[in-house]
C-alpha cells in the first residue's frame, strides 16, 4: 500500500536533490521535471527586493512553466533565498566567492526564505513561504579553508555555500526553524494541501 492516492505522480519542478529526497522519504510518488526559466531575469523584471517575495515569485514561475507542459497534473515549484539584512545572496560561482560569502555570514544571523507553490493547468492552487533563522559561528580563515577543502564542489550547489544536512552543520551555533524549510521545501504545509486535495492516504 502506498500513501500517494493520485492516479499520476506529483511533478516536482526542481533538480534539487534535497527536495527530491524529502518527497521520496515522505512516501510521495513524484516525477522530477526541472523548470527551464531564467531566474535572474524574472527577479529583475519583477522589481522585487524582499527575500520572501523573490522566493515566492520564483516558486510560482517554476510551477507554472512546468504546468504548461503537463496539463491536468499537480506541479510543485519551490525556491529559496538567503538574506543577510537587506542583502540577497546567489549561488557562489566558485571557491573564492564561496569563501567571501562565508566570511560575510560568519558570526551573524541570516534568514532562509523557502517558498512552495502548487499549480495545475497553469493556475496556482496553493502557495506559502516559511522562514528559518541561521546563526553562523565565528570562523577563522583556516576553518573556512578547511571547510571548503572538505566540501569541494558542493559549495556551489546552494545559495548559502553550505548544506546543513552535510558538512555545513559544522558552521553553525544556533538554528531557529524547521528542517524542511532549511532544506528548501516547506513540507508540512505542502502535505496539508495535498491531503486537502485527496492525494494522500494519511
Amino acid at each position: 500500500m502506498t500513501i500517494w492516492r493520485g492516479t499520476e505522480p506529483l511533478i516536482l519542478a526542481s533538480q534539487s536533490r534535497a527536495r527530491q529526497t524529502l518527497l521520496a522519504d515522505a512516501g510521495i510518488r513524484f516525477e522530477p521535471v526541472p523548470a527551464d526559466i531564467d531566474e535572474r531575469a524574472i527577479e529583475q523584471s519583477a522589481g522585487l527586493s524582499g527575500p520572501g517575495e523573490v522566493a515566492s515569485r520564483l516558486a510560482r514561475e517554476k510551477a507554472l512553466a512546468v504546468s504548461a507542459q503537463k496539463p491536468g497534473r499537480h506541479v510543485v515549484g519551490a525556491d529559496q533565498t538567503l538574506a543577510l539584512g537587506s542583502r540577497l545572496f546567489n549561488k557562489p560561482g566558485g571557491r573564492a566567492q564561496a569563501a567571501a560569502q562565508l566570511r560575510d555570514l560568519a558570526g551573524r544571523t541570516h534568514e532562509l526564505h523557502s517558498a512552495v507553490a502548487v499549480a495545475r493547468d497553469t493556475a496556482i492552487l496553493f502557495e506559502t513561504v516559511a522562514v528559518a533563522r541561521m546563526t553562523m559561528r565565528s570562523l577563522t580563515e583556516g576553518e573556512i579553508a578547511a571547510y571548503l577543502d572538505a566540501a569541494g564542489e558542493a559549495v556551489t550547489a546552494s545559495v548559502s555555500a553550505y548544506q546543513l544536512e552535510r558538512l555545513g552543520v559544522h558552521l553553525f551555533e544556533r538554528i531557529e526553524g524547521d528542517h524542511f524549510t532549511i532544506l528548501g521545501l516547506p513540507l508540512l504545509p505542502l502535505l496539508g494541501f495535498l491531503r486537502s486535495e485527496g492525494l494522500l492516504a494519511v
